[in-house]
């Protein structure tokens, strides 16, 4: 039996973790932990392979487009923060 509420929890400790070290990664594994456990609290049981890829579906599909909103644009490298005004 998957437990939804072990989901939301993770969910929030993930967004709290994206609140510390910014960054999209813990951002989108936050929407994705979060979706997770309101669909498993909707009745949706389908197992924990599958649970695990809708997972890590939506975790993608919410970093990629954060990524293509706020990420940099086309032709730019970005390393490190302190490297974009270094002269």
């Amino acid at each position: 039996m998957l437990v939804w509420w072990v989901w939301m929890v993770a969910g929030v400790v993930l967004g709290i973790i994206e609140v510390v070290l910014p960054g999209y990664v813990f951002l989108g594994f936050s929407a994705g932990a979060i979706v997770t456990g309101a669909l498993l609290w909707l009745g949706l049981e389908p197992g924990l392979p599958l649970v695990v890829l809708i997972f890590g579906l939506i975790s993608l599909a919410v970093w990629l487009v954060l990524r293509r909103v706020f990420g940099s644009g086309a032709g730019q490298v970005k390393l490190w923060e302190r490297d974009i005004n270094d002269n």
